[in-house]
Order: structure tokens, then sequence, then C-alpha cells
């Protein structure tokens, strides 16, 4: 697997880099042409700790995660078994999916880090009619019941939006084309 390492507010040294790929390494066994995946890896520093980002583009899935850690290297760590966790997830799933192994995934690698193979259960489904409103409004609504996310008719556009709470503390928009 290529490894793509940038950083904002801090410089990549070559014991971050050595880190970095060696952990990543170990995620090689279960990728079939590891040569074709390129981890992109973005190294931040904030005042309140390090983040770490690893995005993992397949042909078919996006494998991300981030960590943040007072220490790097131990947010590395952090973030490595986070991606590990994802792809146990995604076994039951790929291995379902995929009959002709064309995920890019080695499915006899993720038999051997089985776990659980739960299914993933829909357990409330609820029908909305989105209100015309514009962002500010949203995110008071949002805000107002509670909420990670809120979809709505975005008065500008005509379209259906969706404004969430970001980890970092901001917040995201979702437009539809």
């Amino acid at each position: 697997m290529k490894v793509s390492i940038r950083g904002k507010n801090i410089t990549v040294t070559k014991g971050i880099q050595d880190k970095v790929e060696k952990q990543l390494s170990k995620l090689d066994k279960y990728f079939i042409m590891s040569d074709n995946i390129e981890a992109k890896v973005l190294v931040r520093t904030y005042t309140f700790g390090q983040k770490i980002e690893v995005t993992i583009p397949t042909e078919y899935v996006l494998l991300r995660a981030e960590e943040v850690s007072d220490d790097l290297y131990n947010a590395i760590d952090l973030v490595i078994d986070k991606l590990e966790g994802q792809i146990r997830k995604y076994k039951t799933r790929l291995s379902r999916k995929s009959k002709n192994n064309k995920l890019a995934f080695n499915i006899q690698t993720l038999d051997d880090i089985a776990g659980d193979d739960e299914e993933d259960v829909i357990v409330k489904t609820k029908s909305i009619n989105p209100k015309p409103m514009d962002m500010e409004e949203a995110i008071m609504q949002m805000e107002l019941i509670g909420h990670s996310f809120f979809v709505y008719l975005d008065t500008e556009s005509n379209a259906v939006s969706v404004i969430y709470k970001r980890n970092d503390g901001g917040y995201g928009l979702l437009e539809t084309e």
C-alpha cells in the first residue's frame, strides 16, 4: 500500500513517517492489490492535542478513521485499531456482496479476524417532510431538538440539504444536486 503523509501545523518527521508506514503495513494483508491502494494520512496539531486522519479509498469502499490524543504515536495506534474494526465490521457485508472479491479485500484474511458477524438492523424508521428554511434556521432547529443533524429544504437552492455537527465543533452542510 502506498502512503501519502501530510502535516498541518506540524512537520512530519522521519520518526512519525516510519511509525505511520509501519502501522499501516499491518493492513496490507487485508488488501489483494495493495500497490493500487494509497492511504492518505493527515497529521494535525491543535491546542488540545494531536490528530491523525487516515483515508484509504478502494474502488468500491472507503475506509476512514481519525483519532485525537495528546500523544501522536498513541493516536496512530488507535487509528489503526479503528481501521481494523471497520474492516471487521464490513467482513460479512463484503463476503455477501462480493462474489468475485472485486472489492479489493482479501476475504480469506478477513476470515481470520472474524469477530462478531452482526447484521445491521434498522431499529426505527421515520418519514419526514423537509420544511423550507435557510441554513441559520436549520441550525437553530437542530439545536432545539438536540439532534446532531437536521434535514431541511433550502430556500435559496430549493434543494434538500442536511446540516450536521462536526466532531471538531463546527457545522457541516450536505447539499443535493
